[in-house]
């Protein structure tokens, strides 16, 4: 298999993981985002540790990588801080959406830290995104919602980062589980005091699916740096877009959730940009 087929697979069985997580993590009920990120990240931690130990993938971790480790994980953490807040206060699709802002983040950042191309067409299509992105949003002081979806912008902007992050460090050739494993021990550490100092009682069926939206979460953590250690953004980051469609399905399914006219708007310029890219990358490729 080559590695633009391999990223594909992988970024779309990370689109489904994170999809399924969103579920779980809403259906966990009135929970701190904090505690709630604890969880879903001492799950990813505990499986990243058993292959990390099994394969002895650690030694890929150089001291010289650890402030790009340190980087990818207070980015990732603040993506995801953002997000459990957007999924609690905002419908289903339109937090999800406002977290795929994270590809557009992604070709910002790995232009400007890795140097990789970025032609006029890629800042046009970033361009459109962020007025894609508005239409969700919907800016306005009688949006009681304003500030959730600002919330949720600034987790795409997180994640971003984070993706970038993690493309130069599988560039070093850092392994994928050990990635995963620091970035997970980190956002553990981090929220672990929120945790002991005003923790909030859960119910059996609460802590479930929290475990639950673990597993998820480290099925999509594990497949999203797979897939960008395979392939470059610019190859693979529109398939990251099924998310929205499987999201979609889901909060009308599980909730009921039905997007407004400005949000399918904003999902329409957002999703056409990301598609204009990868067909003018995809013919540039085939032409060459």
């Amino acid at each position: 298999m080559d590695r633009r087929t391999r990223g594909i697979l992988c970024i779309l069985s990370s689109a489904f993981c994170f999809a399924l997580m969103n579920m779980f993590v809403r259906l966990s009920g009135d929970i701190p985002s904090m505690q709630k990120s604890f969880f879903r990240n001492l799950i990813a931690a505990a499986a990243a540790l058993v292959i990390v130990l099994r394969d002895r993938k650690v030694s890929g971790i150089r001291k010289k990588d650890i402030p790009l480790l340190l980087l990818r994980s207070v980015t990732g953490t603040i993506g995801i801080l953002c997000n459990f807040y957007a999924v609690d206060h905002l419908i289903l699709p339109d937090a999800t959406m406002l977290n795929k802002m994270a590809p557009f983040f992604t070709l910002i950042f790995s232009a400007i830290f890795l140097k990789e191309k970025m032609p006029f067409r890629t800042i046009a299509a970033v361009a459109g995104a962020f007025i894609g992105a508005l239409f969700v949003i919907k800016p306005s002081f009688s949006n009681p919602d304003i500030l959730s979806s600002a919330i949720g912008f600034i987790g795409g902007l997180g994640a971003g980062a984070a993706y970038a992050a993690v493309r130069a460090l599988g560039k070093r050739g850092v392994s994928g589980p050990a990635v995963v494993l620091f970035f997970s021990a980190f956002s553990c550490l981090v929220t672990l005091p929120f945790l002991i100092f005003s923790y909030t009682p859960m119910s059996a069926m609460q802590l479930g699916m929290l475990l639950c939206a673990g597993l998820a979460a480290a099925g999509g953590q594990f497949s999203i740096t797979a897939a960008y250690k395979a392939a470059p953004a610019k190859e693979i980051s529109v398939y990251d877009y099924s998310q929205v469609i499987f999201t979609a399905l889901i909060g009308w399914a599980v909730f009921s959730q039905i997007p407004d006219t400005y949000s399918f708007i904003g999902y329409t310029i957002i999703i056409s940009m990301a598609a204009m890219m990868f067909i003018m990358d995809r013919r540039d490729a085939n032409a060459a």
